[in-house]
């Protein structure tokens, strides 16, 4: 069973006298665990599929289910709840909040998920995924004494602390420098390989869409190209090995 699968998704807003339909009727399947780039210009339904995705809001018509539950029809609180356990966001932004120390941003989420998880757990998970990106000498930081990829890094620990099965990554290296970026790519690569979650990058860029084992290009509201391929790294790997091969 894949982990998402919509069918027929369409998502039209009505503006009065004109109806901009967004997303045009898209079916698509992502098996657990894949790392998925989903790259699009301004106005190519990317951003509203996004959301649909995310159950940030309901699609006009068409199916979506997530882990075999259909997410499509849910009220608000469900959708909450959804959002809650399922999914991590990341965005362009970072959305830290400022005179809150990293690992207490991080701890968030699992106040907000509620379950009565005792203080000593909350901290002790925040500090594990902390380490698992590389923080764990920054966690009492505030977000104005980190970099911006180390304040990325803690938005990537806030969206994992809830142990989602979903990574949505909304353009998050959009206020990084080219370096900052690759590190930042090469994180989630690495969390995708070693804990199986699964990844969906939102990008403009082909550049940054590569790094993905599949791209999904959307334009004008449809789906024009759906690629499987080796990311960046792999495909990397592989001239490298070819070359000493030959040499």
């Amino acid at each position: 069973m894949p982990v998402i699968a919509v069918r027929n998704l369409a998502k039209t807003y009505s503006t009065g006298a004109v109806d901009v339909h967004a997303v045009r009727g898209v079916s698509l399947d992502i098996p657990a665990g894949e790392f998925v780039s989903i790259v699009g210009p301004s106005g190519s339904g990317k951003s509203t599929f996004m959301h649909i995705l995310g159950c940030l809001d309901r699609p006009t018509r068409g199916s979506y289910h997530l882990e075999g539950r259909d997410v499509s029809r849910l009220t608000r609180d469900q959708l909450a709840e959804v959002r809650n356990s399922k999914i991590g966001f990341v965005f362009q932004g970072f959305n830290l909040l400022a005179r809150t120390s990293a690992l207490d941003n991080v701890e968030l989420p699992l106040l907000y998920r509620g379950g009565g998880m005792r203080a000593a757990d909350r901290r002790r998970r925040a500090l594990a995924v902390l380490d698992a990106v590389g923080l764990a000498d920054r966690v009492e930081h505030l977000p104005n004494q980190l970099s911006g990829g180390q304040q990325q890094r803690v938005a990537i620990a806030r969206a994992l602390v809830n142990e989602p099965a979903i990574l949505l990554a909304d353009e998050p290296t959009g206020n990084l420098d080219s370096a900052t970026s690759r590190e930042v790519l090469d994180l989630f690569r690495r969390l995708n390989a070693e804990s199986g979650i699964t990844v969906i990058l939102i990008t403009h860029d082909h550049a940054i869409a590569r790094h993905g084992d599949r791209v999904v290009e959307f334009h004008d509201g449809l789906i024009v190209r759906d690629e499987r391929r080796a990311s960046e790294r792999a495909a990397g790997s592989e001239m490298q090995a070819a070359a000493q091969t030959t040499g």
